[in-house]
């Protein structure tokens, strides 16, 4: 049987997001296209408001289970300059 998270070949990433408002967004997901449009398009509660959107930050994951854990714990960070660090480095070291 097929993992969910490998069908059509999407990975599963964590992203990040700059927002109209020049705070982050944080989220993850298995088909990234579709999720930026999603927030561009305002269908997203959490940036409807605060659009447009760039993502400025992507990180695949071996599993969406993996990737939502990243992401729970990125968001309790409220230091934006380790969101800043990560976005620099370009990865995720350790969470």
């Amino acid at each position: 049987m097929i993992h969910p998270d490998r069908l059509k070949g999407m990975k599963p990433e964590v992203y990040i997001l700059l927002c109209s408002n020049l705070r982050f967004y944080i989220g993850s997901t298995n088909n990234i296209e579709r999720r930026i449009r999603e927030h561009n398009i305002g269908k997203t509660k959490a940036t409807k408001y605060i659009r447009p959107v760039l993502l400025v930050f992507r990180q695949e994951f071996e599993s969406l289970t993996k990737a939502r854990r990243v992401e729970r714990k990125l968001k309790t960070f409220k230091n934006t300059e380790i969101i800043k660090k990560i976005i620099n480095d370009g990865i995720i070291k350790s969470v």
